[in-house]
Parts: structure tokens; C-alpha cells; sequence
């Protein structure tokens, strides 16, 4: 059996069915961030809502892990590798400007290690597993995919840039986000989307495209709601 074969049987077993698992996760998802789009929004506290960004992500990562199925060691090694690809990069972009431009990252987002979140990786995990599968389910070849599954990111980038230094999440040099970030989140996404697709482990989990239409749209609420 080829390389090919083997992935192929590995992500296409059958179908999770929705559990009352799937149910709880999903209302707490949807509630979590209709509070923090509310907190940051109209409580006249922000800053107490912003300090509770690392709770946010880590409740998230649970959540959408949780109903993950079929845990094998392919999978542990893709989300180690992914985790720290991702904070590594990071710790590049703030260092030397290189991948994404010159920024720096506030206070909101937790626990630092030279100077980059520790939860950063984290949530780099969280968008390449959710967005792969999401785009898994397309009968494309593996390229268009990851192609498919970066540009989802990009449009997540898109409107996450202004409203993550709204928040003191991160800023850049000028208040300005530079091309060359989204030229490196959509490069480095497809890289790590070509990984995703490429490793032999259960592509299947009925949480990840909520997370991910959450998300996307807690950041497109909060973005419209700009100064």
C-alpha cells in the first residue's frame, strides 16, 4: 500500500456523527465569544475582556480537540510540529523583521518567551487543524487544498490585523500592516497546509468549520465596529 492509500484510508473513515458532546462544545464556543465580543464591545471594561484572550484560546484548543477522533502518533507529531513551527516563526518575524514585517506583541495574549506569547503556537495549530479540515473534504488534489485552506487563513488575517491592535494583541511598526505580513501568513500557512494533508492521521471533526466561522466572525463583528 502506497503513502497515498494509507492517508487516504486514514481520513475517510466514517463520518463522526453529532454527539450531545458536539452540541455542549458548540454553545459554549458560540457563548464564549458573544461574551468577549460583547465585553471588548459595549461593557465599557475592555481591558478586563482582553485579559481573558489566553483563557479564549485555550478554551477553544479544548473544545475543538476534544472531538478530535482516532488519536494516533502521526497526529501528536503534526500538532507538536505545527505548534512550534508557528511560535518559531513568530519568533522570527518580531526579531528580525523577516517572514511577516516589523511588529511587536502587547500584553493581551499571556506569557511571553522572547518576546512572542507562548499561546501563539497554539493558535496556529488551532487555524491550520481547522481549516484543513474544512478543506479536506474537497476532491482536489492535495496543492489545491493547502492553496484552499491558506487563503481561508488570509481572509482570517485580513480581518484579525486591525482589530488584534485595537486590542493590544500585537502592533506593528507604524501602525501599518504591511503587505509582506499577508504574503508570509498565506506562505507560511501553505507550507504547514501541505502537512496537514500529507500526514496519515483522522481528518474528521464536526467542530472545526464552526470554529473557524466563529472566529472569523467574531473578528469581522469587532472589525466593523472600528474607530
Amino acid at each position: 500500500m502506497n503513502m497515498t492509500e494509507t492517508i487516504q484510508d486514514r481520513t475517510t473513515l466514517a463520518a463522526p456523527k453529532t454527539t450531545i458532546g458536539f452540541w455542549v462544545a458548540l454553545v459554549v464556543l458560540v457563548i464564549f465569544h458573544a461574551v468577549g465580543f460583547w465585553g471588548l464591545q459595549f461593557s465599557g471594561k475592555p481591558v478586563y475582556f482582553q485579559e481573558l484572550t489566553p483563557l479564549n484560546l485555550i478554551l477553544t484548543n479544548i473544545l475543538l480537540f476534544s472531538l478530535h477522533r482516532h488519536w494516533n502518533l502521526t497526529f501528536i507529531v503534526f500538532a507538536f510540529v505545527v505548534t512550534i513551527v508557528g511560535f518559531l516563526a513568530e519568533v522570527l518575524g518580531v526579531h528580525t523583521g523577516l517572514l511577516f514585517g516589523n511588529y511587536s506583541y502587547g500584553n493581551a495574549l499571556g506569557t511571553k518567551l522572547w518576546q512572542v506569547p507562548l499561546l501563539i503556537g497554539l493558535n496556529w495549530l488551532l487555524l491550520i487543524y481547522s481549516t484543513g479540515t474544512i478543506t479536506n473534504r474537497l476532491n482536489q488534489p492535495i496543492v489545491v487544498k493547502a492553496l484552499a485552506g491558506a487563503s481561508l487563513m488570509l481572509l482570517y488575517d485580513f480581518f484579525m490585523e486591525p482589530v488584534a491592535m485595537q486590542y493590544d494583541f500585537w502592533d506593528w511598526k507604524n501602525s501599518h500592516v504591511p503587505f509582506s505580513n499577508y504574503l508570509g501568513w498565506l506562505g507560511l500557512a501553505f507550507v504547514l497546509h501541505l502537512y496537514f494533508h500529507t500526514s496519515a492521521f483522522y481528518k474528521q471533526n464536526p467542530l472545526a468549520p464552526f470554529v473557524y466561522m466563529v472566529q472569523l466572525l467574531f473578528f469581522v463583528a469587532l472589525f466593523l465596529f472600528l474607530r
